[in-house]
């Protein structure tokens, strides 16, 4: 059986869709990296802000300065031309993935899904012969050319597309979603300023159907995709559900990149229809000769396994919240990394309070003092930033000359319409507190009825 699967993942397919996804791939990096640097959000995002929340492990990654944090998204964008044209292929695929990344570590304040997915696609990218197909390294090395390439450099791609959906659905079957069609009871009425379909954002059947829509789109269009006679109606669904998307929600370049992306699920003939013209324009003819990427089987026998390993971590990885307890969107244990998309609307406002046990004299903080607009946003909903800006104000004290500072925290937060309650107890001394992946139990428990009020006030 596992020599059956070997022969099949390994199987000689056009190398035409890994070619085309390639300039997708790079052409949408490069276009997202100049985006970024006009808008501002370089300065804004890694340069502005005077403290930063970095991932848990990853506490050693820090931003490099401003004229450093521009010379690395100039090195992003430069790599991902090179992905896209074809050139100088594995040290682009090198350098994008690394320096991407790097900067996606930085901050958990700006994580975003599809930052994440981008990460993952750059990774696999290095691993495949994307570039022996219409390609500038063709052109500077015309033995790299191959017509052919083991199927599973194609698979791997329709594989993460695949759980990226379907994931994005299995989320959506919680009660929040299907029962009281939230958040976008609260999200689409803000829209009905739209021509022709304004109006009926305002009805509640509507956020109903879009939710009910929106959990059995994401479980089944991998498999639409997948399919061939459903595959041209299913991307025409991916297409009006993703323009809908960008259209009703502030959330990037996320519809775009998913939109061009799944074109990987096409059959090879569409793909080399877009060679073919691309050809024609760059006036670059087609060798004759068929020519399969070379394998080399112990090598090749090691990466499949390591891609056994990525994918395993990738179908458990959204389940690891099973081992906290309480709900997922009040605690966030074990939410990033999910594909857990629009599925909440949750604010808050956080109060910090750092005492001196030596005086007993209490501080009440300004936490914009320290803290970017959107920082102080994202952090009052999520304990485990509220833990480490606890620990900055800490260290903060420590350095005016207080030995152990207290810190504590009253953290309100609403969560789906429902009214605003303590997120973390508030008596307890955040600065001893240390962070992992373990259950914090200073979170408060969330209990969805009336004598949460009644807790709160005696807690208080």
């Amino acid at each position: 059986m596992l020599r059956n699967l070997t022969a099949r993942l390994t199987a000689p397919v056009s190398a035409a869709p890994l070619a085309v996804f390639r300039i997708i791939f790079g052409g949408m990096m490069l276009g997202s990296i100049v985006r970024f640097i006009a808008k501002g959000w370089v300065h804004d995002l890694y340069v502005a802000p005077k403290v930063y929340f970095p991932f848990y492990g990853f506490e050693w990654v820090k931003p490099l300065g401003e004229a450093g944090m521009y010379i690395l998204f100039g090195l992003m964008a430069f790599s991902a031309l090179g992905i896209m044209l074809g050139l100088f292929y594995r040290l682009s695929a090198v350098l994008f993935f690394l320096s991407f990344t790097y900067v996606e570590l930085i901050d958990k304040t700006n994580y975003l899904n599809h930052y994440y997915f981008v990460s993952i696609v750059a990774l696999l990218m290095i691993l495949v012969p994307a570039h022996c197909h219409f390609s500038l390294d063709v052109l500077r090395k015309p033995q790299l050319w191959v017509s052919q390439v083991p199927r599973w450099t194609v698979l791997i791609f329709q594989l993460q597309l695949g759980l990226v959906y379907f994931y994005a659905g299995v989320a959506k079957l919680n009660a929040d979603w299907l029962l009281e069609a939230m958040p976008l009871r609260y999200w689409l009425p803000a829209h009905t300023h739209l021509p022709l379909i304004g109006p009926l954002l305002d009805e509640v059947w509507v956020a109903f159907a879009f939710c009910w829509f929106g959990a059995f789109y994401d479980l089944t269009i991998p498999f639409f995709l997948s399919w061939r006679k459903s595959r041209p109606l299913a991307y025409c669904t991916v297409v009006v559900f993703h323009v809908l998307t960008a259209m009703l929600f502030q959330i990037g370049m996320f519809p775009y990149i998913m939109m061009l992306s799944t074109l990987v699920f096409f059959s090879p003939g569409f793909h080399e229809k877009i060679l073919y013209t691309l050809r024609g324009i760059a006036r670059v003819k087609l060798p004759e000769k068929v020519a399969l990427a070379p394998t080399f089987r112990p090598a090749q026998g090691i990466l499949l396994s390591l891609l056994a390993l990525h994918f395993t971590v990738q179908v458990l990885l959204p389940w690891r919240f099973l081992l906290y307890p309480d709900k997922l969107f009040w605690t966030e244990q074990g939410y990033r990394f999910s594909w857990r998309v629009m599925l909440m609307e949750k604010a808050g406002t956080a109060f910090f309070y750092v005492r001196d046990p030596r005086t007993g004299r209490e501080t009440e903080i300004h936490n914009r003092d320290y803290l970017t607009v959107n920082q102080e946003k994202m952090m009052a909903t999520q304990p485990d930033m509220l833990l480490q800006f606890a620990h900055i104000l800490r260290d903060d004290f420590k350095a005016r000359g207080i030995p152990n500072p207290e810190v504590r925290a009253e953290a309100y937060v609403t969560m789906n319409g429902r009214g605003s309650r303590l997120l973390i107890n508030p008596n307890f001394n955040l600065a001893t507190a240390t962070d992992s992946f373990r259950h914090k139990h200073w979170i408060l428990p969330f209990e969805d009825n009336a004598l949460q009020s009644e807790a709160v006030g005696q807690i208080k």
